[in-house]
């Protein structure tokens, strides 16, 4: 989960050279997405209109000084106290921490701050449309009127951006899930993928009716299942707990079983997609950004379920569940909306894998350093199903069935356990 002065990035997509240079701290470490493996103690995903917890704050703006009254978030309080909010930067990193903590309202005088002290040049970094977009979200979720004129001034700067923000309030304030779905159209893409935009793009997107993710197929016509194959990856050395579940799973009577190594990993790679695959998965920063590269190309090329080595499946009526699925992909949800990677089915060649490796070719050419959880992560699946619902939605032929299970369904299948390593080896999240 994040910690203390770890705000999310909201809305932000920087160029390789921004990356290089990001306007950030020690104490600022931006993070968007929450852990993917929550019990139930998180809110449910944002698909209708979200409550502000607290509304219509008090705010002092002059020349030189800003204030408000912040005694609903302690740690805002404390950053405006230490840092003060005169700058675009500050401003920011304050409106980021309160929009984590689901201050919405004053999130969106905090981003309106920024947005009053930002000399408006294109070159300043975070852009006047960045800022006003996730303010007009942060009005959004708050539940106060959507302020027109900021919205068209939005749309004289960024045109996607403003029909995001409409399709959004389109489906959370009239509950026109289609028509919303409609005006945003590919607006996600204008985000890292991974971002809240393709989180709240997609619920939209499983609102409307009929479904988007259901194929059209003739009568009679048969559907692909999904290979009973099981993968997993440890790069080396596993420690006792995962050498016992990697047994665990290779008892599994009815599936196929395969453990990938980083040796393993890597020469099979090279074998099936060739030396640019091979090298990129040798320049990644982590055990896990390694798996996530890995998962996407075997899954693609072979089909079956992936599983991460912390995740066991819990009993006979799980596998069971993974054996009767009729669906060519199917993927969970975390309580908030993003797509799991750690655990999830599909067939070989599916059109939402193939658009996953598309994404992740492309953060890992052009965005490097990205966030894990957005570069190779949850976010290129997130994005990939973003665009199947679009191309359903324009009338392109649904030839795959995908199945989007909840987080509760999730817990019903696997589960994690006892896992010291996690208390010694460095997390990914600090990437």
């Amino acid at each position: 989960m994040l910690s203390a002065y770890q705000p999310r990035m909201w809305g932000i997509r920087m160029t390789p050279e921004e990356h290089a240079n990001p306007i950030s701290t020690n104490e600022w470490n931006p993070s968007e997405w929450d852990a993917v493996r929550e019990d139930g103690s998180s809110e449910p995903s944002q698909e209708a209109v979200p409550e502000s917890t607290h509304s219509q704050p008090s705010e002092e703006i002059s020349a030189d000084k800003f204030s408000m009254d912040l005694s609903c978030d302690p740690q805002a309080a404390e950053y405006l106290k230490q840092h003060g909010a005169d700058t675009v930067e500050n401003a920011f990193v304050l409106a980021n921490i309160l929009h984590t903590n689901k201050k919405v309202a004053e999130a969106a005088v905090a981003y309106k701050r920024a947005i009053d002290v930002h000399s408006k040049s294109p070159h300043q970094h975070p852009g006047v449309q960045v800022l006003l977009q996730v303010r007009l979200l942060c009005i959004l979720k708050s539940g106060q009127p959507l302020p027109q004129d900021e919205l068209q001034y939005l749309r004289s700067l960024n045109i996607p951006f403003a029909n995001y923000i409409e399709g959004i309030a389109l489906s959370w304030r009239e509950g026109q899930h289609r028509t919303g779905l409609e005006k945003i159209a590919s607006a996600y893409d204008e985000f890292h993928t991974g971002e809240e935009a393709d989180w709240l793009c997609l619920g939209v997107a499983r609102r409307v009716t009929p479904s988007l993710f259901e194929a059209t197929r003739s009568e009679g016509e048969a559907s692909e299942r999904i290979p009973r194959n099981i993968f997993m990856y440890w790069d080396q050395n596993p420690p006792e707990e995962i050498k016992r579940n990697f047994e665990y799973h290779s008892k599994i009577e009815g599936f196929n079983f395969k453990p990938f190594n980083k040796e393993e990993a890597s020469n099979w790679l090279y074998e099936y997609y060739g030396t640019e695959a091979r090298n990129i998965f040798h320049s990644l920063r982590h055990p896990a950004e390694c798996a996530d590269f890995l998962r996407v190309h075997i899954t693609q090329l072979l089909g079956g379920w992936w599983l991460d080595a912390d995740l066991r499946i819990k009993s006979a009526d799980a596998l069971n569940f993974m054996a009767q699925q009729d669906a060519q992909n199917v993927f969970f949800l975390t309580d908030n909306g993003v797509v799991h990677n750690d655990f999830y089915g599909t067939v070989a060649n599916s059109a939402a894998m193939t658009d996953c490796l598309l994404s992740l070719y492309r953060n890992c050419y052009l965005f490097h350093h990205l966030y894990i959880a957005y570069k190779t992560g949850p976010g290129p699946f997130t994005r990939a199903l973003n665009r199947v619902a679009h191309r359903a939605f324009s009338g392109i032929k649904v030839t795959e069935t995908t199945r989007i299970y909840e987080q509760s369904d999730f817990l019903n299948v696997v589960e994690e356990f006892d896992t010291p390593y996690k208390t010694y080896l460095p997390h990914w999240q600090a990437v």
